[in-house]
């Protein structure tokens, strides 16, 4: 039942990849796209995680684990810059 539902789902993931590419083009301000930028992310992340279960590799999960430390300490430091203009005090 795997063959059927991990190709479904990576075709699914790919269209809100698609989709969340084209807020983050078309934003209409800053916040929404920093919005869209986090939502890629997670997508992307998603994205790595059903291809390396299709694939049945593990070194795909450490890749995504990876990938989300990175955004959420991008996401903190866009946040942090829109509130106070500055990253680091």
């Amino acid at each position: 039942m795997l063959d059927y539902v991990i190709p479904l789902c990576l075709a699914l993931m790919s269209l809100s990849v698609l989709l969340t590419v084209i807020r983050l083009i078309k934003g209409p301000d800053l916040p929404d796209r920093v919005l869209a930028l986090d939502t890629l992310y997670i997508n992307a992340l998603a994205l790595i995680v059903l291809f390396g279960i299709w694939l049945g590799s593990g070194l795909f999960f450490e890749a995504a684990l990876l990938i989300a430390v990175m955004g959420f300490v991008s996401t903190v430091a866009v946040a942090k810059y829109l509130l106070r203009g500055d990253i680091i005090e």
